[in-house]
């Protein structure tokens, strides 16, 4: 097989590999539509990346679900004979072959790293580096698990390949924000060293359509996740039975102070580089009539936010009766310790993807950096009150300690964040209450709908945030 014109292949073997594909699809922890069966998959996009010691072809697909159709990128290596070290993502057999997920096959990987090094592309594929990037063409890969809607996979102990699975029309945010941070210097992000870019032909329109498929950015060799280190602290604070947060050794509120000060600088930098705006009367009120939507939506599923309802809605009339302007910028989107890393050098901030479940054209609009804070303000919570639902359900006493923790480390992050922003978040209060709620809101209809157990720590802050009405205030 060659590259043919966009969207055509010319090996018939293609196809019977998109049609192993459908039930593959389901065992991968990165497909979105698990929940349903897949009707058939079409190859949209087929590019030779190698041609031998394994054939490696890069595939577009589109795949169908009762008329839903996504589209999925699917690197595959086939192999003359089968590889013990393969057999766990063996997708099947085609015409002798033994098919494999290339993106775990060092041999099919070693040609994605030459091909961002040389910058070797082709009708369908553009890979591209940033200047002076060293790329590592000789390192060996090695897929790191956890990943729930990529695959990622770090070259040695130099370079990080994240790979997006499902794409969509449009430069990912993560690739453009990560190019525009690096070439600004910003050394709380890995710095990007090259991306790769794809284009298959849309079969309904007929018309092109191109995408980011990967990045590569600089692995980060001495990182540690930031929900370990605070649910560390958490759990020595627990084990200290008469000391407050600010006695236990493992105190994080240090740490959190250091994390509002990387998190300003970004946010200051993203400022410098790219796009940003400003919210006014109209388009305020767009937005608490959002808010005001999906709390609707939330009080259908989860009763026991109703209580909180008058609040909340007073939180969001809040926000609408804002004079304005508010100042809008690129921000992170989906912000929380999940997303942030401790090096011997500092903070850094990852995947600047936004919520992956948004399409594109919201995740890429501009907003406050407040939003980010108060997905970090959310986050702290869960660190110190997710103990409590599996270790110490109806301990009075640990959910004191669990409060005090998140609200020594909440106003930690919001100093630190002041001192490098040079203006204080919690000053944006209705703002800051309009964000943490609608956070809030969106968690207790995800922990109703699959944690139920967990309900509770939504419902805690929502207490906190948007007190419940008495039942005489009730309508």
């Amino acid at each position: 097989m060659t590259d043919g014109p966009v969207g055509a292949t010319t090996d018939p073997r293609v196809d019977e590999v998109a049609r192993l594909l459908a039930p593959w699809l389901h065992a991968q922890r990165w497909f979105a539509g698990k929940n349903r069966p897949v009707d058939g998959v079409a190859v949209l996009a087929a590019t030779v990346l190698k041609e031998a010691g394994p054939r490696v072809w890069h595939l577009v697909v589109d795949v169908d679900q009762a008329g839903t159709h996504t589209v999925y990128q699917v690197p595959v290596s086939l192999r003359d004979e089968h590889m013990d070290r393969l057999e766990h993502v063996l997708i099947g057999e085609v015409d002798g072959l033994a098919v494999y997920d290339a993106l775990h096959d060092k041999d099919a990987t070693a040609e994605l790293a030459r091909r961002i090094a040389e910058e070797d592309g082709s009708d369908l594929l553009d890979f591209h580096h940033e200047p002076g990037a060293d790329v590592p063409v000789d390192a060996p890969s090695l897929v790191l698990t956890g990943e729930q809607s990529n695959t990622s996979l770090v070259y040695g102990d130099i370079a990080l390949l994240k790979v997006f699975r499902r794409v969509a029309p449009g430069t990912n945010p993560d690739v453009e924000i990560h190019d525009a941070l690096t070439r600004a210097g910003c050394t709380q992000v890995a710095p990007l060293l090259g991306w790769v870019d794809g284009r298959w032909t849309d079969p309904t329109t007929g018309r092109m359509q191109e995408a980011s498929l990967a990045m590569l950015q600089a692995f980060l060799v001495t990182a540690t996740d930031g929900w370990r280190l605070a649910t560390t602290s958490v759990r020595d604070l627990y084990a200290e039975g008469d000391l407050h947060a600010d006695e236990v050794g493992g105190d994080f509120a240090g740490e959190s102070r250091r994390l509002g000060v990387a998190t300003a600088e970004v946010h200051r930098v993203m400022a410098e580089v790219l796009p940003t705006g400003e919210l006014h009367g109209d388009a305020l009120r767009a937005m608490a009539s959002a808010m005001r939507g999906r709390l609707e939506d939330a009080l259908e599923i989860v009763p026991e936010l109703r209580p909180h309802a008058r609040a909340l809605h007073a939180a969001y009339e809040d926000v609408a009766a804002l004079p304005g302007p508010v100042p809008v910028q690129r921000v992170h989107g989906d912000y929380h310790l999940g997303q942030v890393v401790r090096t011997v050098l500092g903070w850094k901030l990852l995947d600047f993807e936004g919520e992956p479940e948004k399409p594109l054209a919201e995740r890429v609009q501009l907003d406050s950096p407040v939003r980010d804070v108060a997905g970090m303000l959310r986050s702290f919570d869960y660190a110190a009150r997710h103990l409590l639902v599996a270790d110490h359900p109806g301990s009075d006493q640990i959910a004191y300690r669990a409060a005090e923790w998140a609200e020594r480390n909440r106003e930690a992050f919001c100093d630190g964040y002041a001192a490098s922003a040079g203006w204080d978040p919690r000053d944006q209060r209705a703002l800051l209450r309009a964000y943490e709620t609608d956070k809030v809101v969106y968690e207790a209809v995800y922990e109703a709908r699959n944690r139920p157990a967990w309900l509770p720590i939504p419902l805690a802050a929502m207490e906190r945030l948007a007190p419940a009405s008495t039942p005489e205030e009730l309508p």
